[in-house]
């Protein structure tokens, strides 16, 4: 049987960088350029853990939405 491994994982700081620059997660959905949903997005926020792809969507859509260049680290905590 597979050890419990931690899946919540607190609020991210990919919160506090769509606060500052005014998104809503249709905004990630809309500048993403992969199949993405908001329940991703939602997901990243909260801090749910989630799978390296999935980090990438999410990360991929927050630079092409802000025009920046986020690292992981910048994005999410864990």
């Amino acid at each position: 049987m597979k050890a419990d491994v931690e899946r919540n994982m607190g609020p991210q700081p990919l919160k506090d960088i769509m606060e500052a620059n005014a998104l809503k997660a249709h905004d990630l959905v809309a500048a993403s350029t992969h199949p993405m949903t908001h329940k991703m997005v939602s997901r990243a926020v909260k801090g749910r853990r989630l799978t390296p792809n999935t980090k990438t969507i999410v990360v991929n859509a927050l630079n092409a939405a802000t025009g920046r260049e986020y690292a992981y680290k910048d994005v999410f905590n864990y």
